[in-house]
């Protein structure tokens, strides 16, 4: 197992933390593909019901490793860790809830789209400069973003970047509620305990008709996005 990840089953629960503190969990391919067999694991424990996902230190995630996305040729011949992570995170058949314990840049806000219930710490902050970074959306952003929050807040956000604190994040629907620092894991673990204790044939066929009617479309765009995404990170690296 990953040093990068820390993982404790109990109660039904699958916690797993995000250890990266130095780089603030900024996603490498080692941590894309732990975070990966992490939730695949989960996913087929018949006794775990439901997974939290947070992060240690002062971040929940600042994203994509850049020293990694800027040298290539480190990841030549391996399927991108960012792939194999989240076309395992959109199909997740179990309930996903968040920790925001930190600040959340790029993935470490798209990725909350596909949580069923995020939780973030009043500290916690959010922002997406995909942009600026002369990239553009990942993990169907495209779609998610307008779907969850509206056209016109979804097109400011992207093309304004702006921090986004955690109350900003309640209103436009990212989050289900900001709570105190000290107050965000038992905050998490209660509502994921609740549902560790519940039967998992309806809890997972609710999940599964709950993201039905969705999932062709969040996959039909990170398939855009990745045709998208290529040719402005090889302009970048030229």
């Amino acid at each position: 197992m990953s040093t990068m990840l820390e993982i404790e089953n109990a109660g039904g629960v699958c916690l797993i933390t995000l250890n990266r503190p130095d780089a603030l969990n900024a996603f490498n391919q080692e941590l894309w593909v732990a975070t990966a067999d992490a939730l695949t694991t989960a996913a087929e424990d018949d006794t775990i019901r439901c997974a939290v996902l947070t992060g240690k230190g002062r971040a929940f995630t600042a994203g994509q490793d850049l020293s990694e996305l800027n040298n290539p040729s480190t990841l030549e011949g391996l399927e991108p860790g960012y792939e194999i992570f989240i076309a395992v995170a959109e199909v997740f058949p179990k309930p996903l809830i968040a920790a925001v314990n930190g600040l959340g840049v790029g993935i470490g806000m798209t990725l909350l789209m596909h949580c069923d219930m995020v939780y973030m710490s009043t500290e916690a902050r959010l922002k997406v400069p995909f942009i600026s970074l002369g990239v553009t959306t990942e993990a169907a952003a495209s779609f998610l973003m307008p779907q969850i929050m509206g056209w016109q807040r979804a097109s400011e956000i992207l093309y304004t970047e702006p921090w986004l604190s955690a109350e900003e994040a309640v209103e436009c629907g990212i989050a289900l509620k900001a709570v105190p620092p000290e107050e965000l894991m038992e905050t998490a673990m209660a509502m994921a305990r609740h549902i560790g204790g519940l039967p998992i044939g309806p809890l997972m066929t609710t999940k599964k008709l709950l993201t039905a009617a969705r999932i062709d479309a969040v996959q039909a765009a990170r398939k855009r996005e990745t045709a998208e995404f290529a040719p402005l990170v090889a302009a970048m690296t030229d």
